[in-house]
């Protein structure tokens, strides 16, 4: 990878027209999403005095969260942002607000909580694949349409960072389910205020795109999808192992549990620094390449992690290792965005975001058997080397994209000096 003069400060991104109102109502309804799970866990838990049950609770509001998105993301490609969000937000609010009231009070019945936490999870709005679409059009220098996406998917680690300190604070003067009640204030909120803004207005939903000569509106590009989400994935599998990893490390040399959370700390801060480096430099290698590298190098950090002698060293590996993940996730955005068909964008991204989080969420089940069956050394390289090889499937995808179609076709930058395709994050 190679790079040219850099791009355009992020201030010129914050200065396209109404990029901040738009941009900071999206955070607002997006740090719900920081807050909910942690809020949820703690009500259900306090209202049932079961973690059983509040883990399943959780499991099933985070199954239908994730699994859903693409339909949901399908819904604004079809209706629009103004048309879609609206209905999703006020329904996904009110169950949040039916979920506080159950659990205010000890004895809530357990079938009553999962049956409103699955249809709150169907009901959670799109906000960070909507925003990334109106990005894209925003940005009528596409130069800048990267260093936008590296801000957002920074900003959106920091909320998932905030979002839990800010539930801590909530508890330490209400019960919990006052935290889930604010969640639901948020999403409305913030929901309403980006559909306001005047750039949500100018992206229309399928039945105002014009058709495509021979008579159809655009077609799901299933081939350029591909990519993009096996590399989330693949992301997703390592970074949800981590969590038991770092912590079976530190209590193999005889750390306690306060220690992780330094640790995990350390990630988001390599996780930020690195996407707002990669925003800052103008690229010449194309997209697909970038994101087989990118996934390379997370995979080979944590491949290594498990040998490093003590914390110290294993946080600074960690650190370096969060700082492929914004990246990564910045390019798979990108890939997808360039694949897609203007009527599919939203869900082009949803896709990528159900790719990274049902990873995470399987190789946090997954690691409870390396912890248990292997040494925190292997268990670093079984998780680096789910990374690898997504890397490798996409590494032999661009070989073949270039083989078949110009770097352009491919979603490259390179192309882009000529072409111009879109690229998103």
């Amino acid at each position: 990878m190679s790079a040219t003069t850099p791009r355009p400060s992020y201030t010129a991104v914050l200065r396209l027209p109404y990029a901040r109102r738009t941009f900071a109502a999206a955070l607002v309804g997006r740090l719900s999403y920081g807050m909910v799970p942690g809020a949820v866990l703690l009500a259900v838990t306090r209202a049932t005095g079961s973690y059983a049950v509040a883990g399943t609770v959780m499991a099933l509001f985070g199954a239908t969260s994730v699994l859903l998105s693409p339909a949901r993301a399908a819904l604004v490609d079809r209706y629009g942002p103004r048309r879609a969000l609206p209905p999703m937000a006020s329904l996904y609010a009110v169950l949040l607000g039916l979920l506080a009231v159950s659990t205010w009070r000890p004895g809530a019945p357990p079938l009553l909580l999962g049956a409103v936490a699955v249809a709150a999870g169907a009901c959670t709005p799109p906000l960070g694949p909507t925003m990334r679409t109106v990005w894209s059009d925003l940005a009528a220098d596409r130069g800048l349409l990267p260093r936008a996406y590296s801000l957002d998917g920074v900003a959106e680690e920091l909320l998932f960072v905030s979002g839990p300190l800010l539930v801590g604070g909530v508890v330490q003067i209400a019960a919990p389910a006052a935290a889930v009640a604010l969640g639901a204030v948020l999403v409305v909120a913030g929901t309403f205020g980006f559909v306001a803004s005047p750039a949500v207005a100018r992206v229309p939903g399928r039945s105002t795109v014009q058709k495509e000569p021979g008579g159809r509106r655009g077609s799901w590009g299933v081939a350029g999808i591909v990519p993009p989400v096996v590399a989330a994935g693949g992301v997703g599998l390592s970074l949800g192992a981590l969590d038991l990893l770092v912590l079976a490390f530190a209590e193999q040399r005889g750390h306690g549990d306060d220690v992780v959370a330094w640790i995990f700390a350390a990630l988001s801060a390599g996780s930020a620094v690195g996407g707002l480096l990669y925003g800052a430099v103008g690229w010449r290698s194309g997209a697909r390449v970038r994101l087989a590298l990118l996934t390379a190098g997370l995979g080979l950090a944590l491949a290594g992690a498990g040998l490093a002698p003590d914390l110290a060293v294993l946080t600074g590996v960690v650190v370096c290792a969060g700082a492929f993940v914004a990246p990564a996730l910045t390019t798979a955005y990108l890939v997808a965005d360039a694949s897609a068909p203007p009527t599919a964008r939203t869900r082009s991204g949803a896709w990528v975001n159900t790719a990274v989080n049902a990873g995470i969420s399987t190789g946090a089940a997954a690691s409870g058997l390396l912890v248990t069956r292997f040494s925190p050394a292997l268990g670093f390289a079984l998780a680096g080397g789910a990374a690898l090889l997504a890397a490798v499937v996409v590494g032999m995808g661009s070989r073949r994209g270039r083989a078949a179609a110009p770097e352009a076709a491919a979603g490259g930058e390179a192309g882009r000096e000529v072409s111009r395709p879109r690229e998103r994050r």
